[in-house]
């Protein structure tokens, strides 16, 4: 776009000046006054509406053409510096193009050889992926008993964990994706009915989809017990590990299950072992199932440290990039989030994103509360409060429009209650005022959806404050690319000192990474082995990566 005006603007008729004496202008200027005020009624109204209020308004969303926006919105990188593939049309996932208009450009640019490795990877999920003729001939590998050799296309179906929340979901598809992108294998993903409809197809003229009648029953029940269990194919020695070099596909089982959920064990965990992925690659199709962000357990395989470290120069990015990669929310969530951004976020400049993860059927811990407020006061995310209560409905009618806008996500809605009435009651010391917004919950929607939704408007927010294990958190910051203030978890209802810290790393916490370090062949710290897999901050026995 060369940014000049349009032919039709240039000859648009210039409308007369009223004059000073015309009765039409100061019925113009009360109009323009009452709109003028509306927003400031809105920010200090205490009901603002929800996000499922929202959608059930039916409030319009108009979509604008990118050459109808300001010019420094409309040259924002659509494609992400090369991240994400043009060959998806934007009608078919809105989401894909249009979600970076919301969000402000990320400092952190994709690596040239990443995205390399992603083009490849669309290149052969387009030659091997569900309905392709190489997918149907290696189904056919499953009647056998054993794999087969000099195949074309070689495959890891990801499933999910019944119990697990969408963020655990996110998490280890993310983590799945990477492994499938080290090892040259084509990602299918068993969408299951609570999961249907939730993202776009990622990949460019081709499905992501395991198709109905693949040959191996009952994914969902697969479990450290099965006979095709890694573990459990070590124990009866059907896998052989002493000579990973000299193993032939010939000799091992048409298809492995990996164990990688939180309760996995030792022989589950060998699957970060290098000779254990010598063999592992040799066989053609791996079933794998966990609830966790198992991708810093990956840099601990020898074999995979150097393409990690062309593809992330800067370890702390990996799951950034991935998300911004991978998931992009259908055109149905799509709509829902847009509808909130634009009609409560979009007119506020700077916004700081509150997500709390507590127990739903649990009272609010007044500790807690006071944490949360001694954590954005004392580093200055938002301002302190005045303790005198306001004088009258007139002077906070008088105060200006809310100049930062606090998202704040709970299960307890009680504490975006609370704090929406902490700052509708009180000025603050600075003289800003704050308007907290809360997504809020029911609606027609399904539990995943208004998760999703929360999470990506969580990640349009400037700055972040979650709460600490809390993997639907990582998620919205690290789709933001910025580093989280972590609310340390109270003890004994004693609020936590210090009441949060800043992570020196955006990326999300492996909450149950394996004890076995494979190099020593015995239980040691595998966040002492290499500089960048370290422990994390709200997590003392789990590993973060850190560049």
């Amino acid at each position: 776009m060369d940014g000049k005006p349009s032919s039709r603007l240039l000859h648009r008729p210039r409308l007369p000046l009223p004059s000073r004496t015309s009765g039409v202008w100061p019925v113009g200027l009360l109009v323009v006054l009452f709109f003028a005020a509306l927003p400031l009624f809105v920010a200090l109204s205490r009901g603002r509406p929800s996000l499922s209020d929202v959608w059930l308004m039916g409030v319009t969303v108009i979509t604008t053409r990118e050459t109808d926006l300001e010019p420094s919105t409309a040259i924002r990188d659509k494609l992400l510096g090369g991240l994400l593939s043009p060959d998806i049309g934007e009608s078919s996932c809105l989401s894909r193009y249009q979600s970076s208009l919301h969000r402000k450009p990320s400092p952190h640019s994709p690596s040239p050889y990443l995205v390399s490795r992603l083009r490849k990877y669309e290149a052969l999920h387009r030659k091997c992926g569900p309905g392709t003729i190489f997918y149907k001939k290696s189904l056919m590998q499953l009647t056998s008993a054993y794999s087969m050799g000099l195949v074309e296309c070689s495959y890891l179906v990801w499933t999910p964990c019944g119990s697990s929340n969408l963020g655990d979901r996110m998490l280890s598809m993310a983590s799945a994706f990477l492994y499938a992108l080290l090892t040259r294998r084509v990602l299918v993903v068993y969408v299951t009915d609570d999961m249907a409809g939730l993202f776009c197809e990622p990949f460019p003229g081709a499905s992501w989809e395991l198709p109905a009648g693949f040959l191996v029953h009952n994914l969902t029940q697969l479990c450290r017990a099965s006979e095709h269990s890694y573990a459990n194919l070590l124990k009866a020695k059907k896998v052989r590990t002493d000579d990973p070099a000299g193993v032939r596909s010939e000799s091992l089982p048409s298809y492995a299950y990996m164990h990688l959920e939180h309760d996995y064990q030792q022989p589950d965990q060998l699957f970060f072992c290098d000779d254990d992925q010598t063999v592992l690659a040799k066989v053609n199709w791996l079933i794998l199932r966990s609830d966790l962000y198992f991708a810093p357990g990956l840099f601990l395989v020898p074999q995979f440290e150097d393409e990690l470290r062309w593809m992330f120069p800067a370890r702390d990015t990996v799951f950034h990039h991935i998300s911004r990669y991978l998931f992009h929310p259908s055109n149905k969530v799509w709509d829902l989030i847009t509808r909130y951004y634009t009609s409560y976020m979009a007119e506020f400049e700077e916004k700081i994103g509150i997500q709390l993860t507590t127990n739903a059927s649990s009272q609010v811990s007044p500790e807690y509360f006071k944490q949360i407020v001694a954590c954005t006061s004392q580093e200055k995310i938002l301002p302190e409060i005045d303790p005198n209560p306001a004088s009258s409905a007139h002077e906070a009618a008088l105060a200006i429009m809310a100049s930062k806008a606090v998202l704040v996500s709970s299960a307890q809605l009680e504490y975006a209650e609370k704090l929406k009435t902490m700052y509708y009651e009180h000025t603050t010391v600075t003289g800003e005022s704050v308007s907290v917004l809360q997504p809020g919950s029911g609606g027609k929607h399904t539990h995943h959806e208004k998760a999703l939704a929360e999470m990506f408007l969580q990640s349009y927010c400037d700055m972040s404050v979650i709460s600490g294990r809390s993997t639907v958190g990582y998620i919205g910051h690290g789709l933001a690319g910025v580093k989280p203030w972590l609310l340390l978890m109270p003890t004994n209802k004693t609020a936590a000192d210090p009441s949060c810290v800043q992570t020196t790393s955006m990326e999300p916490c492996y909450h149950a990474p394996p004890s076995y370090d494979c190099r020593a062949k015995k239980n040691g710290d595998l966040g002492a082995i290499l500089r960048h897999v370290r422990h994390c901050e709200d997590l003392t026995d789990g590993l973060k990566l850190y560049d």
